[in-house]
């Protein structure tokens, strides 16, 4: 069932429909594989009573931190479908990623009640003085908000692992052993996982986009880093307390997006840092197909080609495999197109479009 069209020549309107194609194959791989793994409840799988109720006022500052962003996960999901909504697969998948979001700010809302004690009327005041604020998407393109939730899921991931670690007793500092709490540990694993998941999801996605319209990609990317925020910040009354106390403990800061967000996610996405992303931009040409018309491409040695395309045919691999056990394959298979990479960065090789 191997597509007929010569390869890299598909249109930008046939590449982007590849995309969704391929978005759909890994949403339905998604909800069949990976969130079934994660099953959990917010009221009943954790010991609630155990949780410390003694902790120092930073980490008291983080749950409520985390319960603030948390808060937001109405505009989150919504704003995102409306963007997303002419994609069927992309629109679902955010509708059960905001699911399991809001999950994360019930988990952080028992986390108030239970570890810092808080009366239900207060919380009820900090939840109304919270929700009388309205996010808003930091971009209103589809291609630059994948990129943009890329580096936001790995960033998220990393607050709570790090979170995790202090309540392990491994944090640093004198005395690390006194964050250590069980309860707060299990909280923070289970979220890990979810955006250890949704991380995972989004970044197939940005490697799809990178196979299939490279040029398009690199230029979000740069967009996306130059004006880079964790979402929420400026609309939460109390986030420089908060943010204060992230720092404090270790939690997350500027050290950590660069080495472990920014060097990390462009990794997986084969880019070599942000100075790669920029030479491509710079280094953009257009080169004739067979036919005359002029397409775009990305010079070689920007992206890791045959690193990037093993990377999203093992996603296709993986999509195809659950289509053939469930017999998807036989009606609507998820077909890999050949993407532009495939021959015309070779061709600028070749013309010496350096």
């Amino acid at each position: 069932m191997a597509s007929q069209t010569p390869v890299g020549l598909l249109s930008r309107e046939e590449r982007l429909r590849a995309v969704d194609r391929a978005a759909m194959g890994l949403y339905r791989w998604y909800v069949e594989k990976s969130q079934s793994k994660r099953d959990w409840r917010v009221d009943s799988s954790f010991p609630w009573r155990n949780l410390r109720t003694d902790h120092d006022s930073d980490i008291l500052l983080l749950i409520e931190g985390f319960f603030a962003v948390e808060q937001y996960v109405p505009d989150f999901t919504a704003k995102g479908i409306n963007l997303l909504r002419s994609s069927y697969a992309r629109s679902q998948f955010q509708i059960k990623w905001g699911a399991e979001e809001s999950k994360h700010a019930d988990l952080w809302r028992n986390g108030l009640l239970f570890a810092a004690r808080w009366s239900p009327e207060r919380l009820n005041q900090y939840e109304s003085d919270l929700r009388a604020n309205s996010w808003e998407l930091p971009w209103e393109d589809p291609i630059r908000i994948i990129f943009y939730t890329v580096f936001q899921e790995l960033a998220t991931k990393l607050n709570y692992a790090n979170l995790a670690r202090l309540a392990s007793g491994q944090g640093s500092g004198p005395n690390p052993e006194r964050h250590t709490d069980p309860v707060l540990l299990q909280m923070c694993r289970t979220i890990v996982a979810d955006e250890a998941a949704h991380y995972a999801f989004y970044l197939e996605i940005a490697r799809v986009l990178l196979y299939y319209v490279p040029a398009e990609a690199l230029e979000a990317i740069e967009d996306v880093l130059r004006e880079f925020s964790m979402p929420a910040q400026d609309i939460i009354p109390n986030w420089s307390n908060v943010q204060e106390a992230i720092l404090r403990t270790g939690v997350y800061g500027p050290r950590t997006f660069f080495t472990d967000v920014l060097q990390v996610a462009l990794g997986q996405l084969t880019l070599n840092g942000r100075k790669a992303v920029r030479d491509g931009i710079r280094k953009m040409r257009m080169v004739p197909t067979e036919d005359g018309d002029m397409r775009d491409t990305v010079v070689a040695g920007v992206l890791d080609v045959p690193r990037l395309t093993a990377d999203v045919r093992r996603a296709y691999e993986r999509v195809r495999k659950h289509e053939e056990e469930t017999g998807l394959w036989e009606v609507d298979p998820t077909i890999l197109e050949p993407g532009p990479l495939n021959a015309l960065v070779l061709a600028a090789c070749e013309t010496g479009l350096r």
